[in-house]
């Protein structure tokens, strides 16, 4: 499915090959002086390339934001929240904004859309595995496009000299409760 949202000074479109190198910029950055993923060495476009094909060959979305200008200013994709069969109907999120385009409705416009092309795939759950407990603005996306606080792990990663909290978010897909449906 290709499909761009548009907004007044940007688009969300499905992410490229060519996106790689800004992808894996904007996510070493975020390695490396954030919380929001506990990976402790940022890696490499040849990394970040295999993470972005496995996503697209299993069928789940990749979205990039761009302005006018073709500059990526965040992405967001949607992922297998665990390797088991009986998770399949359950994704997990992430999302990450390129620090000097924060603040600009980015992070909400990538979420909204990863989540309607989620619903769309079948999914039925969408669970958001946020780094830091101090990670307010991701908690806060996350509570204003409908999820739930479903739990906090203390102080299970160590990055930057302290241990960390996990926070645990979600939101349902499909508002039916049908155990017997697959």
């Amino acid at each position: 499915m290709t499909q761009q949202t548009a907004t007044k000074s940007f688009i969300v479109r499905d992410g490229r090959d060519s996106d790689i190198s800004r992808i894996t910029t904007i996510y070493a950055i975020e390695v490396k002086e954030g919380t929001a993923s506990f990976e402790l060495e940022p890696p490499d476009e040849n990394e970040m390339r295999r993470r972005f094909q496995a996503i697209r060959e299993s069928g789940l979305p990749y979205l990039v934001a761009v302005d006018a200008g073709g500059h990526m200013l965040g992405y967001a994709y949607a992922g297998p929240y665990r390797t088991r069969p009986a998770y399949g109907a359950t994704v997990e999120d992430s999302v990450y904004v390129a620090d000097e385009a924060r603040g600009r409705g980015i992070g909400r416009t990538l979420l909204g859309e990863l989540i309607e092309r989620c619903r769309h795939a079948g999914k039925r759950e969408m669970v958001a595995i946020i780094g830091d407990t101090a990670n307010r603005n991701s908690i806060a996306l996350h509570e204003a496009l409908g999820f739930r606080l479903v739990g906090t792990l203390r102080q299970v990663g160590r990055k930057h000299g302290r241990w960390i909290d996990t926070v645990l978010m979600q939101l349902a897909l499909h508002h039916e409760r049908d155990d017997d449906a697959g």
